[in-house]
C-alpha cells in the first residue's frame, strides 16, 4: 500500500507540474502569426482576446500612430478603439534590425466580438534576411508563430515587454516595380534638398538673391540643373570620379562666391552663368555620392537615377518658389531691397559657406 501510495504522490506531483506549465504557457491574451508569401509579401495577424486582457487595459491609449484601415476616425471614448490604437502603438514589426512601417487594418470590424484581429501586410524589403516583432505591452506571456507559405511553422514563447529572436526569412523580397522604385527615388531625390541639403538650399538661395526676377534666375537654375545632371549620370556610371574630400569643400567654396558675387554686383554677367555651370558640376559629384550610398536597383538602375535627379530638381523649385512668395514678391520693388535684404543675406551664406569650407578642409 505505501508504494501505490508514494506512486500516487509522484503521478499526483507530477500533473500539479504540467499543469502550472501549461498555465505559465497559455495562448494568452494575444496570438500573434506572421506569414510569408513567395511572392514578396508578409502579414502579421494579432488576435487580442478582449475579455482578458489586464484590468484597466488601454484605459489612457493615444490615438494609434499609424492609420487603422476599418477603424474609422479616432474617438476616445470607443473602448475597441483604444484597445487596437494601444496594440499598435506597441508593436513593432522589423526586418534585419530596421522597423517597418506595414499597412495596418481591423479585420473583422465587429466591435461586440469577443476577439479582436489586426493585420500588418507589406512587402518584404529587398535583401532583407531576418524578421523580428516586438510588443512593450504587459500582457503575459503569448505566442508567436512565423511561417513561410509552403514551410513547417516555428513557434516561440514571447515574454511581457520583450523582442523576439531574429527568424530567417526563407523567401527573397519580389523586385521592386518600376512605379515603386520611381517614388522612392523621387522622395530620396527632394529629401536630399529638403530638408536634408542645407548646402544646396544656400547656394540655390544664392542665384535667387542676384535678381528675384524671372529671366536671369532661370537662366542660372537651368545652367545648374544641366551640369549636375551631366555629373550626377557620368560619377553614377563610373566614367567621371573625384574624391569627396575634394568635391564637398569646393561646393562650399562655390556657395562662398555666388554670395560674395551677390554683394558685389547687382546685375546678372554673362561669366556668372558659366561659373554656375561649373558649379553645378561640382554639386552633381555630391549628389552621385549620396546616391552611391543609398544603391540604385540593378533591375531600374535608369529609373532609380532620373528620378532621384528628378527630385532634386523638384527641391530646387520648392526652395526658389518660397524664397520668391516670401521675400521676392512683397519686398522686390522697395527702394532698401538690395541695401536690406539682398546685401545682408549674401554676407551670411557667404559666413556660412566658408565655415564649412574650413570645416571640410580639416576634417
Amino acid at each position: 500500500m505505501r508504494t501505490l501510495d508514494r506512486r500516487l504522490f509522484a503521478l499526483s506531483a507530477l500533473l500539479c507540474l504540467a499543469a502550472g506549465l501549461a498555465a505559465a504557457h497559455e495562448l494568452g491574451t494575444i496570438r500573434t502569426y506572421a506569414t510569408f508569401f513567395k511572392d514578396g509579401h508578409y502579414e502579421v495577424e494579432v488576435f487580442v482576446d478582449r475579455e482578458h486582457l489586464p484590468p484597466g487595459f488601454a484605459s489612457t491609449a493615444s490615438p494609434p500612430r499609424t492609420l487603422i484601415r476599418g477603424l474609422g476616425a479616432w474617438d476616445p471614448g470607443d473602448r475597441v478603439g483604444r484597445i487596437l490604437a494601444e496594440v499598435v502603438n506597441h508593436s513593432r514589426i522589423a526586418f534585419d534590425g530596421t522597423p517597418e512601417n506595414p499597412r495596418v487594418e481591423w479585420l473583422d470590424g465587429d466591435r461586440n466580438a469577443a476577439e479582436l484581429v489586426l493585420r500588418y501586410s507589406g512587402a518584404i524589403p529587398a535583401g532583407a534576411k531576418t524578421f523580428t516583432w516586438a510588443s512593450s505591452l504587459r500582457v503575459g506571456t503569448y505566442l508567436l508563430t512565423v511561417q513561410t507559405q509552403g514551410e513547417q511553422p516555428e513557434r516561440a514563447w514571447m515574454e511581457d515587454g520583450g523582442t523576439s529572436k531574429p527568424f530567417a526569412l526563407k523567401v527573397q523580397a519580389a523586385p521592386p516595380s518600376r512605379g515603386a522604385v520611381a517614388r522612392q527615388y523621387l522622395l530620396l531625390g527632394f529629401t536630399h534638398i529638403l530638408p536634408k541639403g542645407t548646402d544646396h538650399i544656400l547656394f540655390v538661395l544664392g542665384i535667387f538673391l542676384l535678381s528675384t526676377r524671372l529671366k536671369p534666375v532661370l537662366l542660372q537654375v537651368t545652367a545648374f540643373t544641366v551640369a549636375h545632371t551631366i555629373t550626377l549620370a557620368l560619377t553614377i556610371y563610373g566614367i567621371v570620379s573625384l574624391r569627396p574630400a575634394i568635391v564637398e569643400p569646393l561646393i562650399a567654396l562655390s556657395i562662398v562666391y555666388v554670395a560674395v558675387e551677390n554683394v558685389a554686383t547687382s546685375e546678372l554677367r554673362p561669366w556668372r552663368v558659366a561659373l554656375v555651370f561649373a558649379f553645378g558640376l561640382l554639386h552633381g559629384m555630391g549628389f552621385a555620392g549620396v546616391l552611391s550610398q543609398l544603391g540604385l536597383p540593378r533591375s531600374e538602375f535608369l529609373t532609380g537615377l532620373l528620378c532621384f535627379n528628378a527630385g532634386v530638381e523638384l527641391g530646387q523649385l520648392t526652395v526658389i518658389l518660397a524664397a520668391f512668395l516670401l521675400i521676392g514678391l512683397p519686398f522686390r520693388d522697395k527702394p532698401w531691397y538690395r541695401r536690406r535684404v539682398v546685401v545682408p543675406l549674401s554676407l551670411a551664406i557667404a559666413a556660412t559657406g566658408l565655415y564649412w569650407a574650413i570645416q571640410r578642409i580639416r576634417g
